[in-house]
């Protein structure tokens, strides 16, 4: 019961992370522990699977797909989008810079435990470290692409927006804009355009099925230069997650709505020290660590499976 619950407020952490621009579910799963286990039990939902859907055998399936884990994180998923996701949006719109301060506090020391979590220090786990920051800074930085509704390209944004929505450090939104189509996907959904829809939800599938297979042989095979390359995409994100920004806005056109405001890009720069703001960020830094240090502490007197 006690690791229902821990694995539940996971959960809510996960729901709430996707509101923070540049902070994913699968940032919060690899942080607190989770995100393996995760990943096999999205890709228990196989072939095997659905036989035993259709042969009624539901003990089996709850045990192959590892129901209770999915169940108690899908519902931690769904409380936080329903509750403290519309807090997170409200602190996100009315106190920006705060808001990222917390979580830029929250994942720096969060490296530290999932760095933690390698074995041995090769040479190939540094390189992998390394590609993975500048894959995510990368991303940070690309101009966005213009948009292109062929279907060949909307079902391939299908499978690039899952894929980067399963791996931690980059936000799904975020690569939607970079490839140029999140307005279309966006007036896509507030019309109900099948042409646009169909082709994105089958990206969306296949890229989830084939992704979690994927994630899982290359952790089986290649443990610490994964650990080390998501380590490198969660560190390469602290770049979106820096409180000390401008956001460069672009005019997202929606169909029978108004249009919306989207983030194509940022522009840095560095803290006024004689500013009470920034001691403010820097103790709501200090506040997020905190924080990641409680919950790796409940997770280490939490019984295991």
């Amino acid at each position: 019961m006690t690791q229902d619950v821990s694995i539940f407020l996971k959960g809510l952490a996960m729901g709430a992370a996707n509101v923070i621009p540049g902070v994913s579910g699968g940032t919060i799963a690899l942080i607190t522990g989770i995100y393996e286990r995760l990943i096999n039990a999205i890709k228990a939902c196989d072939v095997t699977a659905m036989k035993l859907f259709l042969a009624r055998d539901f003990a089996k399936l709850w045990q192959h797909i590892d129901g209770r884990f999915l169940a108690a994180i899908g519902l931690g998923v769904v409380v936080s989008i329903v509750t403290l996701a519309k807090l997170f949006e409200y602190l996100l719109d009315a106190h920006e810079r705060f808001t990222m301060a917390f979580f830029f506090g929250l994942i720096l020391l969060s490296l530290y435990y999932v760095a933690k979590r390698i074995s041995a220090w090769t040479p190939t786990v540094i390189v992998s470290l390394i590609v993975g920051s500048a894959i995510a800074i990368g991303i940070a930085l690309l101009a966005p692409a213009s948009e292109n509704s062929s279907f060949i390209y909307v079902f391939v944004c299908g499978v690039v927006a899952i894929s980067s929505m399963i791996l931690p450090g980059l936000s799904g939104s975020f690569v939607l804009i970079i490839m140029g189509n999140y307005a279309l996907v966006l007036g896509a959904i507030s019309s109900m355009q099948m042409s646009v829809l169909v082709p994105l939800a089958l990206g969306c599938v296949v890229g989830l099925v084939l992704f979690s297979h994927v994630i899982a042989w290359i952790f089986k095979h290649y443990e610490n230069q994964t650990l080390a390359l998501m380590t490198g995409f969660v560190l390469g994100s602290l770049v979106v997650i820096w409180p000390w920004k401008e956001a460069i806005m672009q005019t997202v056109q929606r169909a029978n709505k108004p249009p919306k405001e989207v983030v194509a890009s940022y522009q840095w720069y560095m803290p006024e020290l004689a500013s009470a703001n920034t001691w403010i960020c820097a103790a709501l830094m200090v506040a997020g660590a905190v924080s990641i240090y409680l919950m790796e502490r409940f997770a280490d007197n939490t019984p295991k499976a």
